[in-house]
């Protein structure tokens, strides 16, 4: 186990994903002023199940990524910060605040690549860009369907996790994978899933999934 500095948000994290951030919370400042310190900064980073991302009072998962911290820029009241996911870990303990969340987690192992998963990655993405096209159409892309990925495979991967146009219940389904294989196969069948409803009227916001 390991103690580590958290960041509840109301989105997933995903492993090679970036994660853009405008802290201004008093407790998170200081979190950002102690990692500034370390030689390799870090933070946990779990979906909040219930509750506000600001403020306190959340509810929150058990499973998450790490987020290396890349970059920091000061603004006028805020400071903007650049991480990227890392491993997935899982919350053994919560601890006090101090002042921000801290917990105790373990590092998961990292998924494994086989070269047999080639055409289903390339169905995956395939599907993907696809509907990620009908979603930019209908005014609802998070992402440009062209969009580059890795060209390693397990960064590609759950880069395709990331911008799958889901809801975080979803996403937060494929954060969970055990296997490579398994991923693949979630992101096909999620994002197949949600195609139909993208774009109607009636479906006032299906990528919330909260």
């Amino acid at each position: 186990m390991t103690q580590v500095a958290m960041f509840p948000l109301g989105s997933v994290l995903f492993p090679h994903a970036p994660l853009a951030l405008r802290i201004f919370e008093p407790r998170y400042l200081t979190m950002l002023g102690r990692l500034l310190d370390e030689e390799n900064p870090q933070f946990g980073v779990v979906l909040i199940e219930r509750g506000p991302e600001a403020g306190g009072g959340d509810q929150r998962s058990s499973f998450g990524t790490m987020a290396r911290l890349a970059q920091v820029q000061v603004g006028k009241d805020d400071i903007f910060v650049l991480a990227v996911g890392e491993q997935r870990v899982t919350v053994d303990a919560w601890l006090d605040d101090d002042p921000h969340p801290v917990a105790d987690v373990t590092t998961l192992p990292e998924l494994t690549w086989d070269d047999a998963l080639t055409p289903l990655r390339t169905e995956a993405e395939s599907i993907v860009r696809r509907v990620l096209g009908k979603a930019e159409a209908a005014g609802v892309a998070s992402y440009d369907p062209n969009i580059e990925l890795s060209e390693d495979p397990v960064e590609s991967a759950w880069q395709l996790a990331a911008i799958a146009p889901l809801g975080e219940l979803d996403r937060f389904t494929l954060l969970r994978a055990t296997t490579m294989g398994g991923l693949l196969r979630q992101i096909i069948d999620l994002t197949l899933d949600i195609e139909p409803v993208i774009g109607r009227d009636e479906a006032s916001d299906p990528f919330s999934g909260m």
